[in-house]
């Protein structure tokens, strides 16, 4: 892992993005945002699986209107999408935590210091999100789809907010092409210290996208480039933060959670592996603390990993060996495993020995 590279820091409600601050994940709804009881039902089923942060659209009045319940009623930072509309972004900005606006396309430059001038009343910061797929036309014939031309653009609008005083700013560059994608964050990371909101846009369905966005966001990750990240899925948005959450722990950017460590399986395998790690990491989503579990078929790499986990299970013929903190402390029967693992994570979750 390289050094993270030095951004500054900008506050999010609660949080802060950039600087030292740890890497955040977010995610954003897929309800109707006028439908305020809808959207905070799904916000808080977000925050129950680690979500940091949440985006919203606001693409009319009514729906910039009701940001003020949602805001009341959840306890991370929210977001709001604003595009085209300038009066939209002036209401919504009196209710939420940062704007993801791109400040040359609502309007003449009037217009665009009413925002700034709103974001600096209230303090609350703004993305500026270049997507591959939306560049101006001018940029688009000078640079086709590459990823100068996603910086450019970035650049462009970073220009607009500095010459209105305004630096309380966060970039993203995003495509759906993952070389690109990495390509435009590193010549944008070399011109600047803005925080970067890492994305690969428009990933598809869980599985491409898991891929896609692994390998972007953590190339990238890896060499100390991104201050927050959102996995885009064709899909439910907790499998986002989850997925999230999972690059970053990948990589020892994040720690909490119960982390399972398990084998593929193959003719030696003693429990069924496959089972019970889908029955553990569907029960166990909503715990935040650290936890390491290992599930292991059989004896030839079993041990190993169980001393070094939390809690593990070896697969043995007959019954198999349950290890805690390092040590086998029992034999227990296959009907036994799902249960005796979960009352141990339950019991170091809850009163942390």
């Amino acid at each position: 892992m390289t050094e993270r590279r030095k951004s500054r820091k900008v506050k999010v409600g609660k949080l802060h993005i950039g600087g030292d601050a740890p890497i955040t994940v977010q995610s954003m709804t897929t309800t109707d945002t006028t439908n305020f009881k809808a959207t905070i039902e799904q916000i808080h089923s977000l925050e129950d699986v680690g979500c940091d942060i949440v985006r919203v659209s606001a693409p009319t009045m009514e729906a910039a209107k009701a940001l003020k319940e949602i805001k009341e009623n959840i306890s991370i930072p929210l977001i709001v999408d604003i595009h085209f509309d300038y009066r939209i972004a002036l209401e919504a900005v009196k209710y939420v935590d940062k704007l993801r606006i791109n400040p040359g396309n609502i309007g003449n430059s009037d217009k665009v210091q009413q925002v700034v001038n709103a974001c600096k009343n209230y303090q609350v910061p703004m993305r500026i999100g270049v997507n591959l797929g939306s560049l101006e036309r001018d940029l688009f014939e000078k640079y086709g789809y590459a990823p100068e031309a996603m910086v450019e653009s970035a650049m462009r609008h970073v220009k607009i907010l500095e010459d209105l005083d305004f630096y309380n700013t966060i970039v993203s560059l995003k495509a759906s092409d993952v070389p690109r994608m990495v390509k435009a964050y590193k010549l944008f990371a070399e011109k600047t210290d803005y925080p970067l909101h890492l994305g690969v846009t428009e990933a598809g369905s869980k599985i491409p996208g898991t891929v896609k966005s692994a390998i972007g966001m953590g190339m990238l990750l890896a060499e100390g480039i991104g201050d927050t990240i959102r996995v885009s899925l064709s899909d439910e948005p907790k499998e986002e933060v989850k997925i999230g959450k999972l690059i970053l722990r990948s990589l020892g950017l994040r720690n909490e959670g119960v982390q399972v460590t398990s084998c593929p399986t193959c003719a030696r395998t003693e429990v069924d592996v496959i089972k019970l790690v889908e029955q553990l990491e569907n029960s166990t989503e909503m715990v935040k603390k650290p936890i390491k579990v290992a599930i292991m078929g059989c004896a030839v790499n079993g041990p190993g990993e169980s001393r070094k986990a939390d809690i593990g299970i070896v697969g043995a013929p007959g019954n198999h060996l349950l290890y805690k903190e390092g040590k086998i402390v029992k034999r227990i029967n296959d009907n036994e495993i799902y249960d005796v693992l979960m009352k141990e994570i339950n019991e170091i979750a809850s009163n942390g020995n």
